[in-house]
Formats: structure tokens, sequence, C-alpha cells
């Protein structure tokens, strides 16, 4: 009885400090207010797909996108292959 009253407080504890910071991240990534939401967003749906299925298809979504701006910020600073014979040329 004991053991079922406490895997239910510590579900709930979880469920209510994850949204919690999926929504104060929503907030924060609002254009023009200042914080990091896009991190506190994760944070919320890491916390919750201990618990949901759909937050661990959301977030493993997330971290896919992110992997991809990754890739394309670092690819961009790199200068091809064109431009570095250009740069030699001259």
């Amino acid at each position: 009885m004991i053991v079922k009253t406490l895997k239910i407080a510590r579900r709930l504890i979880i469920v209510v400090f994850g949204y919690t910071l999926l929504i104060i991240g929503i907030l924060l990534a609002i254009p023009g207010v200042p914080g990091p939401g896009i991190l506190v967003v994760w944070g919320g749906l890491a916390i919750l797909a201990a618990e949901f299925l759909w937050a661990r298809r959301l977030l493993k979504k997330f971290q896919v996108q992110g992997a991809r701006m990754r890739d394309f910020i670092l690819r961009r600073d790199k200068p091809r292959n064109s431009q570095v014979k250009i740069l030699q040329d001259s």
C-alpha cells in the first residue's frame, strides 16, 4: 500500500515538474522575452519522457532537428572549395 502510494506521488511530482518546465519554456521562447526558452522546453520534455511515450517521441524529433541545425550552422562556417581556390589565385 505504501509503495504504491509512493510510486503515485513520484509520478505526480514528475508530471507536475515536467509540465511546469514545458510551460515556462514555451513562454520564454516567445520572441522578445529574455531567457533560454528552447533549453527549458527540452528539459521539460526530458523529464516528461520518463513517464510518457508522446514526450519521448517529441524529444527525439527535437534532438534530430537540433542536430540538423547544428550541422547546417557548422557547415556554413567552413569555406567551400571553390571559395578557397579563388582566394588562393588572388
